[in-house]
């Protein structure tokens, strides 16, 4: 008997940092996601989901947003219900975006960052931004429709040295090897 495959349905990322030094400014991380249609899975996002903003449907939202990294457990948590997107939707890239106000920065100046991404109790990724030190953002995970019905974790750290809008429209095209 086969087992009967449901895909993945609802996860839940979650980012958090210390607090800036006492003397510098605060520092901001913010979660972000993008879908992709299927008629163009690599092309612009259909929409993008970040802080003060949610899906047009109510499938991607975020739980929590911080600006400082001040507080208890997880800063920034985004919640993403893959079972409720429309089939229309074959990709949604998830990523995390530094804000460059007041001066630039990238992960070295991030206190203890932390990235889980998990499905119910089930941790799917866990990461600490070491691999991308150099960058102002990164994408964190590529959710893919397979057929119509199922999703697919691709799970992957990729750093840019981008602005958070030009970020938000290049994060899901396709890397160059």
């Amino acid at each position: 008997m086969n087992a009967i495959n449901k895909g993945i349905r609802k996860v839940e990322i979650s980012l958090k940092w210390d607090p800036s030094p006492a003397g510098q400014p605060p520092t901001d991380l913010d979660l972000v996601a993008a879908t992709y249609l299927a008629s163009d899975p690599y092309g612009d996002p259909a929409y993008v989901v970040h802080f003060d903003s949610r899906s047009p449907d109510g499938t991607i939202y975020l739980n929590r947003d911080s600006k400082d990294g001040k507080g208890f457990g997880w800063d920034e948590v985004l919640t993403v219900e893959l079972d409720r997107l429309d089939s229309r939707y074959a990709r949604v890239m998830v990523g995390v975006v530094i804000q460059q106000n007041p001066s630039k920065r990238t992960f070295v100046s991030v206190v203890n960052p932390a990235l889980r991404i998990r499905e119910g109790y089930t941790v799917m990724a866990e990461d600490d931004f070491g691999g991308v030190l150099g960058s102002t953002a990164t994408t964190v995970a590529e959710f893919v429709r397979e057929g119509s019905s199922t999703w697919d974790f691709h799970p992957g750290i990729h750093g840019f040295e981008d602005d958070p809008e030009t970020f938000t429209a290049t994060m899901g095209r396709a890397r160059q090897p």
